[in-house]
């Protein structure tokens, strides 16, 4: 098997065997094979953000194998650190200017991952040449629309109901502006500066595909805008998810007509108007069909998503060293992870787990002091909590994968109404704003990584209660003086049960808008919301199973475990110390839960886990 791989301007053919190496390899081998090391090395910050796609533009995991993901004489391209004026085609690169980097966009190739570092506020944003001509294009073919006086919906008409309503020519600017204020009707608590950064972004990513009919001058006066850090203040509730995410989206466009509130790091919040005039900006002006095509889509529901999935995928791999330690704790029976068990139940999510677990439980490569193959024998099988480890929290990987590839689609596609197809001279209207997907997929995200948490809290259960280990009560000495873990486990109960509730599917609901008009819609935005406050209890719940089974091990000194996981309980106690005595218990809550959220857990065990595969591959 070969793989064709491309970078910067070159190109290597990667003789790969039997393509049993995981993707990291492949990486490695290209980087070999790349002469430029000047430039890597330059921007080494950046090269650990190194991104493998494949000829689609879909993003490939640095532990897929390659076999299972890629075909015989496959391209992929790897997106390289670049100096500031890189060609079209590169994702990211380094600016030297301002300690920022850049993040090229052309409506078709942001990631999850790219995004959600846009929102950490270090990355600026250009559009890529190509991708300009073709919004100047589109832009150009509309202007022709509106000269020949053709009713088309959105730019010479009224909108929903008022569709069949002709607006005159002299209107055609105030009905953008119209738009823009009547649906800016949002509600609730602001989003967060990090995802407003997000739905910033990600609306610009798609007017940057060019089916919108907006003009290159104001995508590029958006652009200088976010660049300059200045943000519309964007009320979280409000959308129902069809005809695009209308009232956040509309936040947006206020803000960027100098109206409302808007937020810099220099200013704080204030009106609009100020926050760019003291960053020497202008409001945008718009021309006939801007305002809608600033508010058409669903980048709500997909920005407020990919923040969701991202964390989601964080979670998960530690869920898995985390539950091994607790096995540890527990003195579980390592057989159940056996590679022969798994092979023959062919989801690929159980048996990415069960060779995690392999990876740092006992073996001959990370003996334990703890368990050994005689409490293996003397056990005979442990309770599904365990055992089930890689059955249930395989699933919850696959869903997560599943999730990605579509979110990632819906945030590289063209989501307006109408659509302008500048080279076909047509202009189609239709119902790409509708946000059934998205929605759908944020409801599996949330029932798929709940489980994570149920499971969790009832191996914290195992730990606590002496009547199903040997350990002390609730992981403390001198009980009844001391109470020990008791009420974080009723925590992690507690929020395992509002999980119960916040897992109800959001997208079954459907209530009719706009005068019948939009008669079914996706109820994406709280589909969204919802995912995201589920993973945040599972990060939550899985924080304290990590704080209990380290406390587990400690119980079980002077015997040591394995290897990776002693590397995992010394992460945690740089933070957190053992309970000997009843203390304040929530800032070691918060302790563990920002190890995780970091992803500290993973980044400590993952050499180990890519050793011990490169040996039993």
């Amino acid at each position: 098997m070969r793989i064709l791989a491309k970078i910067s301007n070159n190109k290597y053919i990667i003789p790969c065997k039997d393509g049993s190496q995981n993707i990291k390899w492949l990486i490695s081998e290209i980087l070999k094979r790349h002469q430029d090391d000047q430039i890597v090395n330059d921007c080494h910050q950046v090269n650990a953000k190194l991104r493998l796609r494949n000829a689609n533009g879909g993003m490939l995991h640095n532990h897929d194998t390659i076999v299972d993901v890629l075909t015989d004489d496959e391209e992929v391209i790897l997106a390289e650190p670049r100096a500031k004026n890189c060609p079209d085609g590169q994702i990211m690169h380094c600016d030297n200017t301002d300690d920022k980097m850049i993040v090229t966009v052309d409506g078709c190739s942001l990631t999850i991952a790219d995004l959600v570092h846009i929102g950490g506020g270090k990355i600026k944003l250009t559009i890529s040449d190509s991708a300009l001509e073709g919004v100047s294009k589109a832009r150009g073919f509309l202007d022709e629309i509106v000269e020949s006086r053709k009713v088309t919906y959105g730019v010479n008409t009224g909108f929903g109901k008022f569709a069949k309503t002709i607006i005159s020519d002299e209107n055609l600017v105030i009905l953008q502006e119209n738009l823009i204020r009547s649906h800016a009707a949002g509600v609730g608590k602001p989003l967060s500066v990090e995802l407003t950064r997000m739905l910033f972004a990600l609306r610009i990513n798609i007017l940057s595909k060019g089916y919108s009919g907006i003009s290159p001058e104001v995508l590029l006066q958006m652009i200088d805008i976010f660049n300059a850090g200045c943000l519309p203040l964007v009320p979280e509730q409000g959308t129902v998810g069809a005809s695009g995410d209308l009232a956040p989206l509309s936040h947006v466009a206020l803000g960027l007509l100098g109206e409302g509130k808007m937020w810099s790091s220099q200013t704080g919040w204030a009106d609009a108007a100020d926050v760019l005039a003291f960053h020497a900006l202008k409001p945008i002006k718009l021309g006939p069909k801007e305002g809608l095509a600033l508010i058409n889509g669903t980048q709500l529901i997909s920005s407020v998503g990919c923040l969701a999935v991202y964390r989601a995928q964080r979670i998960a791999r530690q869920a898995d060293i985390v539950a091994a330690l607790s096995l540890e704790g527990l003195k579980g029976i390592v057989k159940a992870f056996d590679p022969k068990l798994h092979a023959i139940r062919l989801h690929k999510g159980q048996n990415e787990v069960a060779a995690r677990l392999r990876a740092v439980l006992r073996s001959s490569m990370h003996p334990s002091e703890i368990t050994s193959d005689e409490n293996d024998y003397a056990r005979v099988q442990d309770c599904y909590s365990l055992r089930c480890t890689p059955q249930v929290h395989g699933v919850v990987h696959d869903t997560i994968k599943f999730v990605s590839e579509t979110l990632t689609n819906e945030m590289n596609s063209a989501t307006d109404n109408p659509v302008v197809f500048w080279k076909d001279q047509e202009i189609i209207s239709g119902g790409n704003f509708h946000g059934e997907y998205p929605a759908k997929m944020l409801d599996y995200l949330a029932i798929g990584i709940h489980e994570l948490a149920n499971i969790s809290e009832r191996r914290i259960e195992r730990m606590l209660n002496p009547g199903l280990s040997d350990l002390p009560a609730f992981l403390v000495s001198q009980g009844g003086l001391n109470s020990g873990f008791m009420i974080a486990h009723c925590t992690a109960a507690a929020l395992v049960s509002e999980n119960k509730v916040l897992t109800h599917p959001a997208s079954v609901d459907s209530i009719s808008t706009s005068a019948a008009q939009e008669d079914h819609v996706s109820m994406g935005g709280f589909a969204a919301r919802k995912a995201l406050q589920v993973v945040e209890h599972v990060e939550q719940v899985i924080a304290i199973e990590l704080l209990a089974a380290c406390q587990a091990i400690d119980l079980r000194r002077p015997l040591k475990t394995t290897e990776p996981l002693e590397k995992i309980h010394a992460l945690v106690r740089s933070v957190v110390k053992p309970w000997d005595k009843d203390r304040y218990f929530a800032p070691d809550i918060e302790a563990a839960t920002n190890l995780l959220r970091e992803n500290k857990v993973w980044e400590a065990v993952e050499p180990y886990i890519e050793k011990y595969q490169s040996v039993a591959n």
